[in-house]
């Protein structure tokens, strides 16, 4: 067994290398050991195969103070033999306690101790290091199996199966299907999905849907623009309400009532979380694009720019969106594609949400007769208009 001493005669004892004596008087308690050397040797000497000093050592163990016990299932130092001994064989909560607190407990002395314990607080306890249940899903599968077990230890319990196991094998099972039907790009979406909304987890329905509206592979991204910004967590209540607002400007945009498909597309897409719809920002066709340009969160819609199949006909079409934004125009009138566009630059400074400072910087290039028009134009800033007006001027001598 491995050991965590660095005392060259407990080390002899539990290798097996002292004499005889010397391992039945340790079993005994007769040697002047400290007490985590002494736990340690006799832990080891209990499972010896000569029965004498095995039964020394169990006898000696049981005469060990809870106190003492308790100290060793503390210490960050302990065995993790001692530690499975202390979770496997004593009945003190208070012991079993700090025992699954301590990170050097092996995780299947977890198991064991999910298995058989009769304390259900002690069960839910154990929940509560989900690294351990992720690292070992067997520990779940035995609170899950154990009656003493409370609600809100089954609760956790399960809620950690969904997330990271059951969802996980229905994006495999999405993403094999995807990648035998020749759908790479879709398959790579779901192999890295998150899978999840403001409700909970994206049926396999939804899922299959969005497949269809996957069209870019990982080999055509470009990941150098990607902010370093973290995913922060989303209000539901706000997240519902841009879906709403979202559903409502396509509507006025299209002067009718949307298609029933198109709201349920919209809903799909809108109510995934922010990370899933970064990715699917990116990797999305034009329909997914449509949509998400008009994401209220700036990340998911300077994806879609970002999408190596964005067309210069959709930007010229975002370029005159009032509903974007003013940071999805900033990004676009520095993109040196879309800036060798004049229909694009056009758009961008008669649009007000473009950002002062970028259209002042834009406005050099606009041929006289628009800026002219811009100098009358009422929908664009009194800031935009003064400088339309210098350089309209400066051009024509006056």
């Amino acid at each position: 067994m491995t050991t965590v001493t660095r005392n060259p005669v407990v080390e002899a004892i539990i290798s097996g290398k002292a004499p005889r004596p010397a391992r039945l008087a340790a079993a005994s308690g007769m040697l002047p050991l400290a007490q985590a050397d002494l736990l340690e040797v006799l832990v080891a000497l209990r499972e010896s195969e000569e029965a004498e000093i095995s039964a020394a050592a169990t006898e000696t163990l049981s005469t060990q103070d809870n106190a003492d016990l308790l100290s060793a299932a503390k210490a960050t130092d302990t065995s993790p033999a001692v530690l499975s001994y202390l979770g496997g064989v004593t009945a003190a909560r208070e012991i079993h306690e700090a025992v699954i607190l301590n990170k050097n407990t092996p995780d299947q002395a977890i198991v064991q101790l999910a298995s058989t314990s009769d304390d259900g607080s002690l069960l839910e306890l154990i929940t509560h290091n989900q690294q351990r249940l992720v690292r070992t899903p067997t520990i779940i599968d035995a609170i899950l199996g154990n009656a003493a077990r409370s609600a809100e230890a089954e609760r956790r319990a399960r809620e950690t199966q969904t997330e990271f196991f059951e969802k996980e094998r229905g994006a495999k099972q999405i993403a094999g299907e995807l990648r035998a039907r020749g759908k790479t790009a879709a398959a790579e979406f779901f192999e890295s999905a998150e899978l999840t909304t403001i409700h909970g987890e994206l049926s396999l329905e939804d899922a299959w849907l969005l497949a269809e509206h996957i069209e870019v592979s990982d080999a055509e991204l470009d990941d150098s623009w990607l902010p370093s910004e973290r995913y922060d967590e989303e209000d539901a209540a706000v997240l519902a309400a841009a879906m709403e607002k979202v559903i409502e400007q396509e509507t006025l945009t299209a002067g009718a009532d949307l298609a029933p498909e198109r709201v349920s597309l919209i809903r799909r897409l809108m109510l995934m979380n922010a990370r899933d719809r970064m990715k699917l920002a990116r990797k999305g066709d034009r329909e997914a694009r449509s949509i998400l340009i008009r994401d209220s969160n700036k990340m998911v819609a300077a994806a879609v720019i970002n999408n190596p199949r964005i067309t210069d006909q959709e930007a010229e079409n975002i370029a005159t969106m009032r509903t974007v934004a003013d940071e999805v125009l900033r990004l676009m009138a520095m993109n040196r594609n879309w800036a060798r566009s004049y229909t694009i630059i056009h758009n961008l400074v008669r649009n007000p949400r473009t950002p002062i400072p970028t259209v002042i910087n834009i406005l050099p290039r606009i041929r006289t007769k628009d800026l002219q028009n811009l100098a009358q134009n009422r929908n664009v800033s009194d800031a935009i208009r003064r400088q339309s007006t210098r350089l309209a001027q400066a051009r024509s001598g006056e």
